[in-house]
């Protein structure tokens, strides 16, 4: 069971990765301020970072990773470019980046209540994932 457990955190780990990932890359370039253009381009470098590792990790163990839903991804796509359309500036990205946030740390949370027989280090991958969320959503507030 722990290795089941194990296996499946680490794919919706990789699958929150990609789809922070995604955004963060979508919204960045929305943005005017150098600051909080920076902290979205760091973060986006660690979360590539902590994906790669997630990979090798699943690799070891004989495993795939999960790509993100495709109605989900579509419709965070779609929901920031409405929103940035709608009212745009950095102010609403840093919320878009915040409402982001929130939703990985939630759904992580979930996860990891869900396979809470996953190994030390997955859930210790888990936890490095939640907090570089919970970081930059901190990092947010001044921008909105």
């Amino acid at each position: 069971m722990m290795e089941e457990h194990s296996v499946n955190l680490l794919r919706e780990c990789d699958s929150g990765c990609k789809m922070a990932a995604e955004s963060l890359e979508q919204i960045r370039d929305m943005v005017s301020d150098q600051e909080l253009w920076k902290d979205i381009t760091e973060s986006y470098e660690k979360h590539q970072e902590l994906d790669a590792k997630i990979k090798k990790t699943l690799s070891a163990m004989e495993e795939e990773g999960k790509e993100p839903g495709k109605m989900a991804s579509a419709w965070s796509w779609m929901s920031t470019e409405m929103r940035m359309l709608a009212k745009g500036g950095d102010k609403e990205a840093a919320s878009i980046v915040t409402d982001g946030c929130n939703m990985g740390i939630k759904t992580i949370c979930g996860y990891k209540n869900q396979y809470s027989g996953a190994s030390k280090a997955v859930m210790e991958i888990a936890d490095e994932l939640t907090g570089m969320e919970e970081n930059l959503r901190d990092h947010m507030k001044k921008f909105l």
